[in-house]
């Protein structure tokens, strides 16, 4: 019988394509298999669906985007802030979008406010897992103008609130022995920026607070870092700060020459919040686009 030499390498080709088709199909499967098994090992230490966290200061442009970075993830939000309208809107973004959130009034400088609003938490959740304390004020006021009242009121909001905030929370974290705590620092907190002496003063004392608590709390189960963020440009800092000048200085100051945006801030809000962050408390965490990494 004579073989038909076209024949056979069509049969030969068709052989050799099911085997590569085969072996195509194999690798596809184990490519799967693996990205499968780093998804699983990703969402296991950073996973936070389920869990709560209190945010002060979420009517603020940052810690309102640190809210919606937090919901994205599956954690149910309590937004505290002493402008009930404000968070009132940012709650029905959240809920609009898939997630839970609640909006308190709380004024950071009163005790009571935390009191009633750790209470509140309970009752709607039954837990809380993060606190973020980021309830901020500031002033340019140059320092031989400062008087005692605004002092007063800058350092009750962002470190007196802070230190609130931490006994509260803290409290109920200890008491549960497991917590994660994230005071806001600043690129001021030490050395300190132009135009803002009672501002950077606050911060400084915010940083060193942290890291006592840090310390006490570190054999029960409570971490507590800090979030240093570089330069996010508000409204209130665009009228009360950023002349042409300083924007010049700071973007010459800074390597990657632009302002942060307040999303970028969400990678280190969700690993500080989370079990892959378990061995980091007393850390501060710089997010300044490379700021304090430089001097001339």
């Amino acid at each position: 019988m004579t073989i038909n030499p076209i024949l056979t390498i069509i049969i030969y080709s068709w052989i050799n394509r099911q085997g590569t088709e085969e072996w195509r199909c194999r690798a596809v499967l184990v490519a799967t298999a693996e990205r499968d098994k780093r998804m699983e090992y990703l969402s296991q230490i950073f996973n936070l669906k389920g869990k709560v966290a209190a945010l002060t200061g979420a009517g603020g442009l940052l810690v309102g985007e640190m809210s919606r970075g937090l919901a994205r993830a599956g954690v149910k939000i309590a937004l505290l802030d002493n402008n009930l309208e404000t968070i009132g809107c940012l709650r029905e973004e959240i809920v609009q979008n898939g997630g839970e959130a609640l909006a308190l009034k709380v004024d950071v400088t009163q005790k009571t406010d935390f009191t009633t609003a750790l209470h509140a938490i309970l009752t709607a959740y039954g837990d809380v897992d993060i606190l973020i304390n980021g309830a901020g004020a500031n002033a340019p006021t140059p320092f031989f103008d400062i008087p005692v009242e605004e002092w007063n009121a800058i350092l009750a909001v962002q470190l007196t609130g802070t230190m609130l905030g931490c006994q509260v929370f803290g409290e109920y974290m200890v008491a549960k022995n497991k917590g994660s705590i994230i005071n806001i620092s600043s690129a001021s907190a030490g050395p300190p920026l132009s135009k803002a002496f009672t501002y950077s003063v606050a911060k400084a004392g915010v940083k060193n607070l942290s890291q006592n608590l840090a310390r006490e709390w570190a054999t029960q189960g409570v971490r507590v870092n800090t979030i240093r963020p570089g330069f996010f440009p508000s409204e209130f800092m665009k009228k009360k700060f950023l002349t042409t000048e300083r924007i010049n200085a700071i973007l010459t100051h800074t390597p990657m020459k632009r302002f942060g945006e307040a999303s970028e801030l969400a990678g280190a809000v969700l690993w500080l919040s989370s079990d892959a962050a378990s061995f980091v408390t007393g850390a501060e965490i710089t997010v300044d686009g490379g700021f304090t990494a430089m001097t001339i």
